[in-house]
């Protein structure tokens, strides 16, 4: 994955004086960029961030929005009429705005000084979907803003990452199959995480199983599960829990050890289990939602095969006005 030269077009842009650096989009285009946002908030000294919901960010702009700004803006189809408005009135004000879409002809790229059209479909590459170019080149510009330090360890983590997720998708085969026929005729799944991963928490529940197989779903991060949420834990709610690895894992590993004793409908997803431990650790908590992604795929396909619901079918999406 070579995303140097857009960095060198980001640093051009105003003489390379950024101040911060947003991301923008709707649903599945915006967990893609959790993890982005989520190493800038962690790793920036003088650099700010925000994230986004699109129609938010067009109704509600930031003010801090002008020349000293990036925008990162992504859509799948490139036509989503909100995050086409983000980026029109990010580049107005003056942004650098980047545009990420699978369509070359989308309606985004009027808006997008800086284009990017990703692959999508080969999960044997996923170096090559959004959610891990926007996290290189978030780390790369962010090593031109502040001299961050850690680009050959992030280097041998996109090196590594399609192997890992490869031999994790062969050893969750038989795994997600028992899954989905345990879990087939629930109507509500709890789905917790944290650090990197809550985006991709949020994005399951949302994405996956509200959207694509018509269930009830909740995201908790894990650090907020013992303030509120664990109150409705019992032996017939069903929780997915996505345990990173990294420095948030004791968040999760607490919650798991809670749910081990009083639920009974349990299944984890561990980064380690799975091999993300690879990466070198200094950056690995930042590939997590990578491999959750991929991995939490075939969670979805399985459960949707034994539904007999299909992924694609849709009630209100691009079917009526809204």
């Amino acid at each position: 994955m070579e995303n140097k030269a857009i960095v060198k077009n980001i640093m051009k842009h105003n003489d390379g004086k950024i101040s911060n650096i947003y991301f923008t989009a709707c649903g599945g285009s915006l967990v893609d960029m959790y993890p982005s946002y989520y190493f800038l908030q962690s790793e920036a000294e003088k650099v700010s961030t925000g994230w986004y919901t699109a129609n938010e960010f067009v109704h509600v702009t930031p003010k801090k929005i002008g020349p000293h700004s990036i925008v990162f803006v992504c859509s799948h189809s490139g036509n989503t009429p909100e995050a086409v408005e983000a980026a029109r009135i990010a580049q107005e004000k003056g942004a650098f705005t980047i545009g990420l879409t699978f369509n070359p002809k989308a309606e985004l790229l009027k808006y997008s000084d800086e284009k990017i059209i990703y692959e999508w479909g080969n999960e044997d590459e996923v170096v090559n979907n959004p959610m891990a170019i926007m996290l290189d080149i978030t780390s790369q510009t962010l090593a031109e803003l502040e001299g961050y330090g850690k680009l050959s360890e992030f280097a041998d983590g996109f090196k590594r990452i399609d192997t890992i997720v490869t031999n994790a998708l062969a050893q969750v085969q038989d795994r997600t199959k028992e899954f989905a026929k345990k879990y087939q005729n629930e109507p509500m799944f709890y789905i917790l995480g944290s650090g990197a991963s809550f985006g991709h928490t949020y994005g399951f529940a949302i994405c996956s199983l509200m959207e694509m197989q018509w269930l009830d779903a909740s995201p908790i991060h894990s650090g907020e599960y013992f303030h509120g949420p664990f109150e409705v834990t019992d032996k017939d709610k069903p929780y997915i829990v996505m345990e990173s690895i990294g420095r948030t894992r004791p968040l999760d590993e607490r919650a798991i050890k809670f749910l081990k004793k009083y639920g009974n409908k349990i299944e984890i997803v561990d980064a380690k289990e799975l091999g993300l431990d690879l990466i070198d650790s200094s950056v690995a908590e930042y590939f997590n939602p990578i491999l959750f992604y991929s991995v939490l795929c075939e969670y979805r396909a399985k459960l949707a095969d034994l539904r007999n619901h299909s992924l694609d079918v849709r009630r209100y999406m691009g079917k009526v006005e809204y």
